[in-house]
């Protein structure tokens, strides 16, 4: 646990008491704050009750005794309308922050110069970020990795020189982070995402910004037009990631052939062979693990081991296994088009499982891709407007639920004449019409898999 030593004494509001309120909470009260928390969910409040929050409603609180105004990142704070927390704070002249922000203030405590990497992006953040904390672990430092990957960033040690913070920050807790100054910050793409909460992409790109902006060090994807605007306006010291494309000034990486190259064209790294980074998605996760790695002293052997032994992430194009010469993965994270995108530019004769609720634009984006698609299974509520969207491209079934689609790409998988078919489940789209989150329908999508037959 990080201790909220810099609210010593101060009397503290906090709103949300789901994984990460409670440990906010739990932070506040060893570091000597006194806290009132509350959450519009009766279930959210009983659970803090059992663990011994003292839960009070904050529409009754004497809101001038207040430093702040602690707002879980799930929480509106502008779009589309801010949560009936948020004036109550402002007009008593509540500051409003999250717990990034405490985790911000109680590094420049106690060591302002303790490694801290920021991480964040609409796509890939998840996977860029325990890609690089494993590089720093199996090169021998003592990491911690939190943030929007899991583990709220004040149940980790708190920050030392000799300790390095790998932290997947949302645009949510951004927002909520007014001195964020990371000692890297690391942007690596942006698409239209979480538009209802931002109001627009013009919004949502100042937000992502703002990680590199106080960095020491800033690494960003350049591959789309927001993210090579802000590397231009952000200058040295930066690193720039190009896939595909050719790198202008010293320090930049280029992801070219499943290889990572540096300015001059030197390979500083070859992904060749690794199941758990394939796709040029992957190239870039990578380049900035490089870039990570390099700027904190690892390079060389150390470093091209690491990213060989880098297991992948659950639900990410995570291999599950082959069944004769089928291979079968699972992609269940990827709940948008531009996700899904990289899956299917990773594969051929792909027997792609695919639904559920769908994304502004569905899988129209993906027409210059189903090519490499042999047949198509639709699940979930989605299926009625990706058979349209399919009809004449690319032939498909309606299966309707995930069970019956396993089984029938299973099938035809293993008739299949090609020498490679792939059983890829990558929905393009929300889990909510058939499971509580991807992650139950990834674990589903698993099990399945386990349970076919041997061939």
């Amino acid at each position: 646990m990080t201790p909220a030593t810099t609210f010593a004494g101060q009397k503290v509001a906090l709103f949300g008491l789901g994984g990460s309120g409670l440990a906010t909470v739990r932070a506040l009260l060893a570091g000597g704050a006194d806290v009132l928390a509350w959450d519009d969910s009766t279930s959210s409040r009983d659970r803090a009750r059992e663990q011994g929050v003292t839960v009070s409603d904050l529409r009754d609180a004497d809101w001038s005794g207040f430093s702040a105004l602690i707002l879980a990142p799930g929480v509106p704070l502008t779009h589309p309308e801010p949560h009936w927390t948020v004036p109550l704070a402002k007009g008593a002249g509540v500051e409003i922050i999250g717990d990034i922000e405490i985790f911000c203030r109680e590094r420049a405590a106690l060591a302002p110069k303790a490694p801290f990497v920021a991480i964040t992006g609409t796509n890939g953040k998840s996977t860029t970020t325990a890609l690089t904390a494993h590089v720093l672990r199996e090169a021998g430092r003592d990491v911690q990795m939190g943030g929007n990957i899991g583990t709220a960033i004040l149940s980790l040690a708190p920050p030392s020189d000799s300790r390095v913070h790998v932290v997947e920050l949302s645009t949510f807790q951004i927002d909520l982070t007014p001195s964020l100054k990371p000692g890297i910050g690391v942007l690596l793409n942006l698409t239209p995402d979480h538009l209802d909460r931002h109001g627009s992409m013009e919004n949502y790109a100042a937000i992502k910004e703002r990680v590199i902006q106080g960095a020491g060090l800033a690494v960003v994807g350049v591959d789309d037009p927001h993210c090579a605007a802000i590397a231009g306006r952000r200058g040295a010291p930066r690193v720039r990631i190009h896939v595909e494309g050719h790198g202008g000034e010293a320090g930049d990486l280029i992801v070219r052939d499943a290889r990572i190259l540096d300015e001059e064209g030197t390979c500083l790294a070859d992904l060749s062979g690794i199941g758990s980074l394939r796709g040029a998605h992957n190239g870039q996760n990578a380049a900035v693990a490089v870039a990570v790695a390099r700027a904190l002293g690892i390079a060389g052997d150390t470093l091209a081991a690491a990213l060989r032994s880098f297991p992948g992430l659950a639900h990410r194009m995570e291999g599950l296994g082959r069944r004769g010469r089928a291979l079968f993965v699972n992609d269940s994270k990827a709940t948008n088009a531009d996700s899904t995108e990289k899956a299917l530019l990773a594969f051929r004769d792909i027997h792609w499982i695919v639904g559920g609720k769908a994304k502004e634009g569905g899988i129209a984006p993906l027409a210059s891709l189903f090519d490499r698609v042999a047949h198509a299974y639709l699940i979930g509520a989605s299926s009625d407007t990706f058979a349209a969207t399919l009809e004449g491209r690319v032939p498909f079934t309606r299966c309707g639920t995930l069970e019956a689609a396993t089984e029938a790409a299973a099938t035809a998988a293993a008739a299949s004449p090609a020498p490679e078919p792939v059983v890829l489940l990558s929905p393009a789209c929300a889990s909510y019409d058939q499971f509580p989150n991807f992650e139950v329908r990834g674990d589903r999508f698993r099990a399945l898999v386990k349970a076919l037959p041997e061939i």
